[in-house]
């Protein structure tokens, strides 16, 4: 039997953030984070009625996978990730530990791996990098709709 909430708690709910967080401290958190990403994604369409691209979803999916992987490759012990809707658009933020911030490695075409901030940057509408008391925290934006001229970052070219 489905749950009935009542009118008065139903419009307590409008106009609050939509917000999933999750601590990641286990043997499997990058495939954990996709998953809890897409389901975050999927929540948005089928709960919230809210339309979410198919390149929303699979640019959201992946930029958690990349820095998750990049929290566990260089962070020890464990990180965060916030997913926030907010303007039509979807705020990942992942805190980890380390305080030294991240650069983007120079161009090479040799090189095989270490592009995971490049492909964040590159795909995102809005990219920070901030040092916290403890650790850092990056947060970037992708927007919810597809960009009316392509652009895969939803942004304007």
């Amino acid at each position: 039997m489905a749950a009935v909430v009542p009118q008065d708690e139903c419009e307590s709910l409008v106009g609050r953030p939509i917000v999933s967080t999750m601590a990641l401290d286990g043997s499997e958190p990058i495939a954990g984070a996709r998953h809890a990403a897409r389901s975050f994604m999927t929540a948005l369409q089928a709960v919230h009625g809210i339309p979410v691209s198919d390149r929303a979803m699979s640019m959201v999916e992946l930029v958690v996978s990349e820095l998750v992987t990049n929290a566990y490759k260089y962070a020890p012990g464990p990180c965060l990730v916030d997913l926030e809707v907010r303007d039509g658009a979807v705020e990942i933020s992942v805190w980890d530990t380390d305080a030294q911030l991240p650069a983007a490695s120079p161009a090479d075409a040799g090189r095989i791996g270490q592009h995971g901030l490049e492909i964040a940057m590159a795909v995102c509408r809005s990219f920070e990098v901030r040092r916290e008391p403890v650790g850092k925290r990056v947060k970037v934006t992708i927007g919810l709709a597809d960009d009316p001229g392509g652009h895969p970052a939803g942004r304007l070219a």
